[in-house]
C-alpha cells in the first residue's frame, strides 16, 4: 500500500508515533501542479503533476546537548514509512550537538482543516485565461509578433506535526506567467511576467499590447557605451535586487561583522538611515494577493532558519521602516546570540513606494535609461552587498519624456542598499515577477525606481 493513498495527516501521526526519538517533526508537502506552454503563438504542451514528500526531523539528547536529524523522501510508501523515521533517529545520534537546537515550540493552536484533504489544483485554473491567451495569439499574429512562453500554477498543501503537539497546514497557492514577444526575423525580443494566486487577476491581451510597443520601441537601436545612466528600474528589476538583499540580511553574520549590515567597530546598523526616501520594506503572511505560511516551515536548518523553529509565528515584519533599517531575520538561536529579536522571514516582500506610474516618471525623464530586466545576478562582495548581472530583454532609451529606442545590454555593478541610499524616486507599488529569482521567490509587490547614476559597467551582447 502507498502511503499517498492515506491522506496526509494521516501519514504525520503516523511518523510521530513511530518516532523513538526524544522530540520528533514531521512535515507532509502535498503538491499538484498545472501548466501551459506555447510557441509561435500556438500552445505546444499542457499537463498536471502530482506528488508528495516527507521530512522527518528527530531531536536526540544528550549529555553535551541536542542532536538533530533530517531526513526527506518523495513518494514514501507505508512500507517505507518507519524506515525513514529510523534514519532521521539514526542520523540524530551520529550527529553532533546542534548549534542552533532550541526546545519545540509549543502551546500554537491547531490550524482549522489539518484533517482536511489536501487543496489540489488543476487544468481548471487556466479556464479563462487560456481561451483569452487563445485571442492573444491571433492579434499577434495580425500584428506580426511571435509569443513564446509559459503558464504554470502550483498548490502546495503543507502538514506540520511535532512531539509538543503542534499540528499545524497551511495551503500555498502560486502561479506564474512569463510571456516572450519577438519579431519575425527573430532580431527583436520583449518581455513580461506576472505573479499569480489563481490565474484570474492576469490579462494576456494586455500583456501582448505592452511587448507590442516594447517591439515597436527596439525597431530604431542605439549603441551607447558603458558608464552610469539615469536608470528607471521597473519592479521586476527592484524585486530581484531586493530579494537578493533579504536573503543577505541576517542579524547574526551582520553581528559578526560579515555583510553590509554590519556596523564598523561592531554591532549591527540597525536604527542607520538607509535612503532619504521615506521607503518601508516588509513582510506580512497577511499581505492581499501575496498571503503566504504564518509561521515557519523549515525542512533544514541554515543560517536564516531552524528545523527547531518550526511552528513558530512569522508576524508581520518591517525590514526597513521610513527609510530606516529596523530589522534583520534571525532565529530563535541567532537571536539569543546576538541580542535581536526573534524576527523570521515570511514568504513574501513588499516596497511601499509612491502614487506615480512608470509611464509618469519616463514622461518625466530628459535623458536615461529604461531597463525591462535583469538576470544572471551574482554577488561579488558580501562586505557591501555589491552584485554583478545583466540586463535582458530590452533596454530603452529615453529622450525628452519619450521612449525613442532600444540600445545594447549592459553588465551592471551595484549594490541594492547602495541603490536605496540614490535613488531619488520610487514610483506605485505593483504586484510583480522577479525574472531572476521567480523559481524560488514569486511573492513581491515593487515600485518603480529612479536611480540618478547606475553602473552600466560594461557593454553585453546579450539579447
Amino acid at each position: 500500500m502507498s502511503a499517498r493513498s492515506n491522506k496526509p495527516h494521516e501519514i504525520v501521526e503516523q511518523a510521530l508515533a513511530l518516532s523513538r526519538a526524544d522530540g520528533c517533526l514531521v512535515i507532509a508537502d502535498e503538491t499538484s501542479t498545472a501548466n501551459l506552454r506555447w510557441a509561435g503563438n500556438a500552445l505546444t504542451t499542457n499537463g498536471v503533476t502530482r506528488g508528495r514528500s516527507l521530512t522527518v526531523i528527530a531531536t536526540v539528547d544528550g549529555q553535551r546537548g541536542t542532536a538533530s536529524g533530517v531526513v526527506s523522501r518523495s513518494a514514501v510508501t507505508a512500507d517505507e514509512l518507519e524506515p525513514l523515521v529510523r534514519a532521521a533517529e539514526a542520523a540524530a545520534r551520529g550527529a553532533g550537538p546542534a548549534e542552533d537546537a532550541r526546545p519545540l515550540v509549543t502551546d500554537v493552536a491547531a490550524a482549522p482543516g489539518f484533517t482536511d484533504a489536501p487543496a489540489e489544483t488543476s487544468s481548471a485554473v487556466f479556464a479563462d485565461f487560456a481561451p483569452a491567451l487563445g485571442d492573444a495569439f491571433a492579434r499577434a499574429r495580425a500584428g506580426g509578433r511571435e509569443l513564446y512562453g509559459f503558464a504554470s500554477h502550483e498548490m502546495v498543501s503543507t502538514y506540520l506535526g511535532t512531539s509538543t503537539g503542534l499540528r499545524l497546514r497551511h495551503d500555498q497557492p502560486t502561479g506564474t506567467l512569463e510571456l516572450n514577444a519577438k519579431s519575425p526575423d527573430r532580431t527583436r525580443s520583449a518581455w513580461a511576467g506576472r505573479s499569480t494566486r489563481d490565474f484570474k487577476d492576469v490579462d494576456p491581451a494586455a500583456l501582448d499590447a505592452e511587448l507590442a510597443v516594447r517591439l515597436d520601441w527596439a525597431k530604431r537601436r542605439v549603441e551607447l557605451p558603458a558608464g552610469r545612466y539615469e536608470t528607471l528600474l521597473p519592479p521586476t528589476a527592484v524585486a530581484d535586487l531586493l530579494i537578493y538583499q533579504l536573503w543577505s540580511a541576517s542579524g547574526r553574520d551582520a553581528a559578526e561583522g560579515r555583510t553590509v549590515f554590519s556596523r564598523p567597530g561592531g554591532g549591527t546598523r540597525i536604527g542607520e538611515r538607509l535612503s532619504e526616501l521615506p521607503l518601508t520594506l516588509r513582510s506580512d503572511p497577511d499581505e492581499p494577493g501575496l498571503e503566504c505560511a504564518p509561521f515557519v516551515i523549515a525542512h533544514s536548518s541554515n543560517g536564516d532558519r531552524s528545523v527547531f523553529d518550526n511552528g513558530l509565528a512569522a508576524p508581520a515584519t518591517d525590514w526597513i521602516e521610513r527609510g530606516t533599517l529596523r530589522n534583520l531575520t534571525t532565529t530563535r538561536h541567532s537571536a539569543a546570540l546576538t541580542g535581536l529579536p526573534v524576527t523570521p522571514a515570511a514568504d513574501n516582500l513588499i516596497l511601499d513606494g509612491g502614487d506615480r506610474s512608470l509611464d509618469e516618471m519616463v514622461a518625466d525623464t530628459a535623458h536615461g535609461l529604461l531597463l525591462t530586466c535583469l538576470w544572471y545576478i551574482r554577488e561579488v562582495d558580501p562586505a557591501t552587498l555589491l552584485l554583478t548581472g545583466l540586463t535582458r530583454d530590452g533596454v530603452y532609451l529615453v529622450e525628452g519624456g519619450e521612449v525613442t529606442g532600444q540600445v545594447n545590454n549592459f553588465r551592471f555593478n551595484e549594490s541594492p542598499v547602495d541603490l536605496l541610499r540614490r535613488t531619488t524616486e520610487a514610483g506605485r507599488t505593483e504586484k510583480t515577477l522577479p525574472r531572476e529569482w521567480g523559481d524560488w521567490f514569486t511573492r513581491a509587490a515593487m515600485p518603480p525606481l529612479r536611480v540618478p547614476d547606475f553602473n552600466m559597467s560594461s557593454v553585453s551582447q546579450g539579447v
